[in-house]
């Protein structure tokens, strides 16, 4: 008997996803101390590279994630490793919800004449 794809394919709702993510993330943490501030902060880095052409959109999404994170925007400069806790564990989050929202970005995009 022949293995249907379709019938191993299940819609995941955004916020299961997001929810799935996330309790990754605690298992990560809880089970293997998986630290994710050297990722973390490579992309700090990355988007923050004035040298890159597209800075300023890097600098607008990167504050997207901040905001989404409910930090103030006065720590949005900080390093990854001057946050606190609770602010850490709130970007992860905020992250982890961006990683589930693109996920539904429609996957063939043009741009307006």
């Amino acid at each position: 008997m022949a293995i249907e794809a379709e019938a191993a394919l299940a819609e995941i709702r955004t916020g299961a996803r997001v929810a799935g993510l996330n309790h990754v993330a605690e298992l990560r943490s809880k089970f293997w101390g998986n630290d994710c501030g050297k990722d973390i902060t490579r992309f700090f880095n990355e988007m923050r590279d004035t040298t890159d052409r597209n800075y300023q959109e890097n600098k607008r999404a990167l504050s997207a994630i901040f905001y989404l994170a409910n930090i103030r925007t006065e720590r949005h400069e900080l390093d990854f490793s001057e946050l606190t806790t609770n602010e850490r564990s709130a970007l992860i989050r905020a992250m982890n919800h961006f990683r589930a929202v693109v996920s539904l970005f429609p996957k063939r995009m043009t741009l307006p004449n």
